[in-house]
């Protein structure tokens, strides 16, 4: 059974202020879990409707009823299981190659979502703007789908280090030049922006090259593309070319 601390604990964790002064998050899920117990992730204590998981010790693992699930769940609709696990320190930035950066990404599905595409098209590196929602948010970690075990990610001042970067910066903006006949490198920063206000006014200054993906459809009334479609266009496109 479940004691009324444990609850309180990890009902708790759906707020960051909680995770971080606990340093724990929680992952739900079958397929998520087994991709964090098979990482680098520490885990603290798996809970299960299902006597499963037999990697894991016993003293790792608590079975429980369905009821209990529901009172600890994020879920609309939970899951068969619910893991704790420990956060771990953040890894030293990697400087090379195609890097992603993320300036101030509110949205976890969105999040959740670019976190699965940069393992998808072998992106190392997310660098995230402190406004940029928590990556261990439920519904972000629940998204990714056990791709946050893969890629790096780092939540930094993104003004002074696109300031001090070598790489070539590129940003995506309305009015800027067509990705598909736009010389592309293998190295570079790549921003994505706001989903409400794009790129801040700040990090726009320090952008060297400006893309955009046209429209195609005969009337050109859509505004503007989910941040996180554009960043499968933009990967697709980065991927493609080289």
């Amino acid at each position: 059974m479940l004691s009324k601390n444990q609850i309180k604990l990890i009902s708790s964790l759906q707020q960051k202020k909680h995770r971080f002064a606990n340093q724990l998050f929680f992952a739900e899920g079958v397929k998520v879990i087994q991709e964090l117990v098979k990482s680098n992730f520490e885990l603290e204590h798996l809970y299960t409707t299902k006597p499963d998981f037999d990697s894991i010790s016993a003293d790792k693992k608590t079975i429980i009823s369905e009821s209990e699930l529901n009172k600890i769940s994020a879920l609309a609709t939970p899951n068969t299981c619910l893991a704790v696990f420990k956060i771990p320190s953040e890894k030293k930035k990697v400087n090379s190659g195609l890097i992603l950066a993320l300036d101030s990404v509110r949205d976890p599905g969105n999040l959740g979502t670019i976190l699965r595409l940069c393992d998808w098209f072998g992106i190392k590196q997310l660098l995230c703007s402190k406004e940029t929602v928590d990556i261990f948010n439920p519904k972000v970690v629940q998204a990714t789908m056990g791709s946050i075990a893969r890629v790096n990610v780092n939540y930094i001042d993104l003004n002074a280090f696109i300031s001090e970067t070598k790489l070539p910066v590129f940003g995506t903006f309305m009015d800027g030049t067509n990705i598909y006949k736009t010389d592309l490198p293998q190295e570079g920063i790549i921003i994505m922006g706001n989903e409400a206000n794009g790129i801040s006014k700040d990090l726009e200054k320090l952008i060297q090259k400006r893309l955009t993906i046209p429209r195609f459809g005969d009337l050109q009334e859509t505004e503007s593309l989910n941040v996180a479609t554009a960043t499968a266009i933009i990967l697709s496109e980065f991927s493609r070319r080289n």
